[in-house]
């Protein structure tokens, strides 16, 4: 069976979408049924306002470092670190004066239990 290569859902780094978001770029890497995987690049004072997830999400920064806060609860958040988002839970993702680029991996609330066999 030869493999199966498909483009990236959107693979060039473009604007955030959203209220509230500055200076934000993005790519979605993967979007499938299930999950949904995308790079977020901040530059310098960049941020993503305070909002409840839909979805429990998993943040990997990749290079740099920046802020989170989960529940009102702050933390930064350097290079080869991970925090976790549950779903319905507030949470922010900003720099201060820094630059950062993580990686969303995010599980689509249901899915595990509705799997198809």
């Amino acid at each position: 069976m030869p493999p199966q290569i498909e483009q990236s859902p959107r693979p060039e780094w473009s604007p955030l979408p959203g209220d509230g978001v500055v200076g934000v770029t993005g790519k979605v890497l993967v979007r499938e049924w299930g999950f949904f995987i995308a790079m977020l690049r901040f530059e310098p004072d960049a941020h993503i306002n305070e909002h409840p997830g839909i979805n429990d999400t998993v943040v990997i920064c990749i290079e740099g470092e920046g802020w989170t806060s989960v529940a009102g609860e702050r933390a930064q958040l350097r290079a080869g670190e991970t925090v976790r988002w549950p779903k319905d839970v507030s949470h922010h993702l900003w720099t201060e004066g820094t630059t950062m680029t993580t990686l969303m991996f995010e599980r689509v609330a249901g899915a595990a239990e509705a799997a198809p066999a």
